[in-house]
């Protein structure tokens, strides 16, 4: 049984599905979500669920090895949630393919620095797209660059608002992020 660790930065409703999915799983189980926000609702959804939820602050991730040797310790694979820092080079060495991202647009586009949320799907409609969706994809050391696993798209009409756009994407979010975990967790066990 592979172990999980998940970040999350905000509300927690990609790791809420994450962790519902792998409770029946054979394959994985999320053993700690970290979360870097102490408003984040994530705390909130974690307690229901029976999982812990830790927060963490830079001089943790960054400086110190307390995150790093936390996840050498509590896990196999590694999930970005809805997680806004970029992760250092040290935990991505040591978690080759094996630390995986969520982004709400069709990767190389919308993608960097300050492209999350409603920012992504604002310039989405601000840019007149007829499609957008998702990308799952490794973590490198450059935001949102790192190998494309997996992208899943929407269309788009003249009406959609950004609030209507992140609507659909989240659809996209809950039916395969989960799915996609387990495809890759599976292959990595090949």
């Amino acid at each position: 049984m592979r172990r999980i660790v998940v970040f999350a930065s905000g509300s927690g409703t990609n790791a809420e599905n994450i962790i519902k999915f792998f409770n029946n799983s054979k394959t994985a189980k999320v053993t700690q979500v970290l979360c870097n926000n102490e408003q984040g609702k994530v705390f909130e959804r974690c307690k229901n669920l029976n999982v812990n939820c830790l927060l963490f602050n830079k001089n943790d991730f960054l400086k110190e090895d307390t995150i790093f040797n936390l996840l050498k310790e509590k896990a196999d694979f590694v999930v970005l949630a809805g997680f806004l820092w970029k992760v250092p080079t040290k935990i991505i060495e040591a978690f080759p393919k094996k630390i995986i991202n969520i982004h709400p647009a069709l990767l190389p586009k919308y993608g960097g620095k300050g492209m999350y949320g409603m920012n992504v799907h604002s310039a989405v409609k601000e840019n007149n797209e007829k499609e957008t969706g998702i990308t799952i994809h490794y973590v490198n050391e450059n935001y949102d660059e790192g190998a494309i696993i997996y992208q899943a798209k929407t269309t788009l009409n003249e009406n959609d608002t950004p609030e209507t756009i992140a609507g659909k994407i989240h659809l996209l979010e809950e039916k395969y992020f989960p799915r996609i975990i387990e495809r890759v967790i599976l292959e990595i066990n090949e």
